[in-house]
């Protein structure tokens, strides 16, 4: 087992940070809850800014990630699969688009609402 203090200074020693992180080391999440090496156990008030609102390891969440690793990992949008059309056509109807276009990440996000702005200006 690697301590709190250990930690830190492996990733201070070998890792390049975009902003230094808090001094407390993350082992485990259960729920609302972290704990450390030491076994303190702490409220995550930070979420992964926002990423776990869910709480950590949510049993269906859980399952339904193995139940998806098991059946296929991972399919480019250079293919159809058998499930994205049913999520777009929920989506669709729920907001009231006539179509949507679901992205891995913000900044995927930020890039298709710039390419969207600039084909409205170059239309109009």
């Amino acid at each position: 087992m690697i301590s709190s203090k250990e930690a830190i200074e492996l990733e201070d020693k070998f890792g390049a940070h975009n902003y230094h992180p808090l001094p407390v080391v993350l082992e485990k999440g259960e729920g609302v809850y972290v704990w450390d090496p030491e076994g303190y156990k702490y409220f995550d008030f930070l979420s992964a800014y926002s990423a776990v609102n869910q709480g950590h390891c949510h049993p269906k969440i859980t399952q339904s990630l193995i139940d998806q690793a098991q059946t296929l990992t991972l399919t480019s949008r250079a293919f159809y699969n058998n499930v994205l059309g049913e999520y777009e056509k929920y989506l669709s109807n729920y907001f009231g688009f006539d179509k949507v276009l679901p992205m891995n990440t913000g900044a995927e996000g930020v890039e298709t609402a710039i390419k969207l702005c600039r084909k409205w200006a170059y239309e109009k």
